[in-house]
Order: C-alpha cells, then sequence, then structure tokens
C-alpha cells in the first residue's frame, strides 16, 4: 500500500473500528477517533516532508483499474494544488474532534464514525486524480454531514441538513451531467482520468466547453458557496455543532474551488469566454458578503456572510488565469480555512458558556476572558488582512494577479476588500471593548482541549503570516504549471482565428 492510500484509508479504518466499539465507552470512542485523526495529520506532515517542491507534476501515483468497462480506475495523486487541502483536511479534523469534546450531547460512537468519514471523504476528494472516483468521495462525504447537522445540530438542524443536502446533491447533479458531457469526447481512451479529460476537452466546440463550465460552475459555485448560490451555508453553518461547522467553512468550501480550479484549467478557453461573469460575481460577492457580513448580529452569521466575501476573493483570483492569481487563490482558501475555523472554533466556545450567538450580549471580554480575548484578537486581525498574518499575502498576491491583468481597474476592485475588513475591526470594538455587562456574569477560562485547539490556529495563522515561504514554496512550481497550461491553450485558440483572418 503507497503512502497515499495509507493516509486516505486511515480515518476508513478507524471509523470501522468504532462500529465494534459498545456505544457506552464514550471516552474509549473519543481516544480512538482521536488517535485515527492524529495518525492521518502525522502521515499528511511526512507527506509534505517527502514531497519534492521543485517538481510540478503529480507525485506518488497509485493507478489500479476499477471498473474497465466504464473506465473507471483507483488512480491518486498529488501535487501542489492538493497538498495544501489535504494538510488543512487533515489538521482541522482533531481540531474539531477537540471542539467537541466538552460539547458533546447525544450518542457519541455515531458522531465519531460521521467525523471520520467526512474526513475519509475530503481526502478521497483531494487525492482523487479520476474523476468517478473524484465524484464517489464527494457524494461520499455529503452522507455523514447531512446527520452529523441533522441529529446534532439546533433548533432547526432538520431544516438545515435538508436543505443542506438537496443544495449539495443538486449541485452534485450539475457536476455529473458536465463530466458525462466531457466523457464523450475522452470515450476512446477508454477512462475517467484527470489528464485523459484534460486532453480531450481539448477537441471539444468552444460552446460546448462554454455551456460544460457553467454546469461546474453551478456545481462547484454551490458547495463553494459563490454569489448567487450561498443560500444554504448561513442555516446549516449557524444550526450545525461547532465541530461540524469548522468543516463546512473550513473545508467544503474550499473543495468547491479546488475542483473549480481543476476545470478551468481543462477548460481554459471557456473560462477565458466567461471571464467578465467571473469577475461579476467575484466582485459582487465580495460586496455582498462583506455588508451582510457587517449587519449581521449572530456571530455564526457573520462568518458565513464573510466567508461568501472570501469565497469570491477566490474566485477573483482564479479568475485572472495567471499564475499569481491562482498562487493567491490558492492561498486565500488556505487563509480562509484558518481564520473561519478560529472564528467558529472562539464563537462556539462563547456559545457553551452563554449560550447566546448574539454580538450584542457581550461586552469588555477582556476582563473575564484575558486569554480567550487575546487569541480571538488575533484571529480577527487575521480576519482584516493585516499584515504579519496569513490573510495579507493571499490578499497581496489576488491584488498582484488582479492588476497584471486589468491594471488600474483594481482600484474599483479594492473597494470590496476595505468592506471586508470592516466587519472584524467591528466585532473586536463590541466583544473586547467597551463597558462589562453584568447580565454576563462570571465566565468560566479555557479548558485544555479548548486552549490546545485554539492556539494551535493561533499560532499557524501568525506563523504563516510572518514566514510564509514554505506555504508559497509548496504550491510555487504547480501553479506556475497551471498557469502555463491555461496561456498555452488559450494562445493556441487564438492563432487559428489570426491565420483565418
Amino acid at each position: 500500500m503507497g503512502l497515499l492510500s495509507l493516509l486516505l484509508w486511515t480515518p476508513a479504518v478507524g471509523a470501522l473500528l468504532l462500529a465494534f466499539v459498545p456505544g457506552q465507552q464514550a471516552a474509549f470512542i473519543r481516544h480512538i477517533a482521536h488517535f485515527f485523526a492524529s495518525l492521518a495529520l502525522l502521515l499528511s506532515v511526512w507527506l509534505v516532508m517527502c514531497y519534492d517542491r521543485l517538481d510540478a507534476q503529480l507525485q506518488f501515483n497509485e493507478y489500479f483499474p476499477l471498473n474497465p468497462t466504464l473506465g473507471s480506475t483507483y488512480a491518486l495523486g498529488v501535487d501542489g494544488l492538493s497538498l495544501p487541502m489535504l494538510l488543512l483536511s487533515t489538521l482541522l479534523t482533531p481540531v474539531a474532534l477537540l471542539a467537541s469534546s466538552t460539547t458533546l450531547s447525544g450518542p457519541v460512537k455515531g458522531y465519531h464514525i460521521c467525523m471520520l468519514l467526512v474526513e475519509f471523504g475530503m481526502l478521497g476528494v483531494f487525492l482523487a486524480q479520476d474523476w468517478a472516483l473524484f465524484y464517489i468521495f464527494w457524494e461520499i462525504m455529503l452522507i455523514p454531514l447531512f446527520f452529523l447537522i441533522g441529529h446534532w445540530g439546533g433548533q432547526r438542524r432538520h431544516a438545515a441538513s435538508l436543505n443542506f443536502v438537496l443544495s449539495t446533491l443538486g449541485g452534485s447533479l450539475f457536476m455529473l451531467i458536465s463530466l458525462l458531457a466531457i466523457s464523450q469526447y475522452g470515450s476512446e481512451h477508454g477512462d475517467l482520468l484527470m489528464t485523459t479529460l484534460h486532453q480531450a476537452a481539448q477537441t471539444m466546440p468552444l460552446q460546448q466547453q462554454i455551456m460544460v463550465l457553467l454546469g461546474f460552475l453551478l456545481g462547484f459555485g454551490l458547495s463553494m458557496a459563490t454569489f448567487p448560490l450561498h443560500g444554504w451555508l448561513p442555516l446549516a453553518l449557524i444550526q450545525a455543532p461547532t465541530a461540524v461547522s469548522l468543516l463546512l467553512a473550513g473545508i467544503l468550501l474550499k473543495m468547491g474551488a479546488y475542483g473549480l480550479i481543476r476545470v478551468i484549467v481543462m477548460l481554459p478557453e471557456a473560462a477565458q469566454a466567461l471571464q467578465p461573469l467571473l469577475v461579476f460575481l467575484a466582485w459582487f460577492g465580495m460586496l455582498y458578503g462583506g455588508l451582510l457580513a457587517w449587519r449581521q448580529s449572530n456571530l455564526k452569521a457573520m462568518v458565513a456572510y464573510s466567508s461568501v466575501s472570501h469565497t469570491g476573493a477566490v474566485l477573483f483570483g482564479v479568475a485572472s488565469l495567471n499564475e499569481l492569481g491562482i498562487t493567491g487563490a490558492v492561498l486565500q482558501m488556505t487563509a480562509h480555512s484558518l481564520i473561519a475555523t478560529g472564528l467558529l472554533l472562539m464563537f462556539g466556545i462563547l456559545h457553551t458558556r452563554t449560550h447566546t450567538n448574539s454580538r450584542f450580549n457581550y461586552s469588555n471580554l477582556t476582563e473575564k476572558l484575558p486569554h480567550f480575548s487575546v487569541l480571538l484578537a488575533v484571529v480577527l486581525l487575521a480576519a482584516m488582512g493585516l499584515p504579519g498574518f496569513v490573510g495579507f499575502i493571499a490578499q497581496l498576491h489576488i491584488l498582484l494577479g488582479g492588476f497584471q491583468q486589468w491594471h488600474w481597474l483594481m482600484v474599483v476592485f479594492c473597494l470590496g476588500w476595505l468592506i471586508n475588513a470592516a466587519y472584524p475591526l467591528r466585532a473586536l470594538n463590541l466583544l473586547l471593548m467597551g463597558p462589562a455587562k453584568p447580565a454576563l456574569g462570571p465566565l468560566d477560562g479555557l479548558k485544555p482541549t479548548e486552549w490546545l485547539a485554539a492556539s494551535v490556529l493561533a499560532l499557524v495563522i501568525v506563523g504563516f503570516g510572518l514566514y510564509p515561504a514554505p506555504l508559497l514554496d509548496l504550491s510555487a512550481a504547480t501553479n506556475g504549471q497551471l498557469a502555463r497550461l491555461i496561456h498555452g491553450r488559450i494562445a493556441a485558440s487564438i492563432q487559428p482565428l489570426d491565420h483565418a483572418q
């Protein structure tokens, strides 16, 4: 078994083992889940250490035919685009389990099985190099998320879980239709490998490429909650338990962005034709999400709408179709995963003590929870995109990529970032400053598991902000290759037109 298979199947083995553990042994169940989640994290760190950052090609490839008739294969591989997402998935899963260790109510066994299955699906999506396998893992991940929200969520959990699954399954349907359309051109090769369909897409007429890309945009856009396909996200984040909301905002949204980048590299001519639409959706999403995040009274809803704004920033970087923009999009995916997870974790900690998510019920937390306030301030400052935090590096690359493509029009687009910086500044003022509210009463300090989870996220946010070189080097070769593939295909499609004229 290769390293990628070992990493992929680790959480699945943990979930299978938990199925045979009696449900009354809650502590033992937690220990097993934490062990396999931590083991997956160690394997991903080992993978990063073994990964050749100078090689832009897929590495650690594994290939095994599953169904030659349908052309599906068990094909795994990793590159600079998928490796950061793998590392995030294996990092945030233990953080989510730590977050739920003191707040979980209800069946412990079923909850931890579902959490490990979610990690299994996430890892499969980022490792799969066959579109059929990609789709299978995508669907595998949605099923346990439906149960996690519907069984362990808030008062409106049933509506939230149903809304979530219908929206994401609807997006999966558009994704499947687009995959079937491309596969018609790759049928002579007899497989659904990403590299094969990448070559097959070159033979598609432009109009069909545009229709296929629109299908993918609907499918992946629903998953990444881009405007105007974001309707499921606020309800799901508010009603989901804290640990599940961490994975929704931290990983699920990035899976859609990851898939969209793969598709745009496969269909660059269509992406160029739809570039005005992509830029409009990105810019309007940034404005819309930032403004709604500003006016939210519910803290988790604020994170949900800010995620719409950050998703717009990712889409903006991808729409630039150049190396700086793609690099910025990948960095923004990483930065938002860490920042949104940190905010949801801190707000979840507050909710366990006060049972309210309204920001108007909090004030001057620096006196009641000094250590908590320091960690929350770090995450809120990072959400503003200030230098010294990971969000600044991402936004800088997106701005440079946009300036390279649209020059001084970026002055207009920067309005989205200004609005997006307003909501964390306001939250910082309302939550940590001002007169104390006696109604809050005394609040318990951070528990060891809460302290560990929050400190890890804060250290990573600050660490990559002050020293971003390892994060940049991890994806640099692959991002450069993706940009060259895009430019090469676009240039090749323009040349016949020039000869014809």
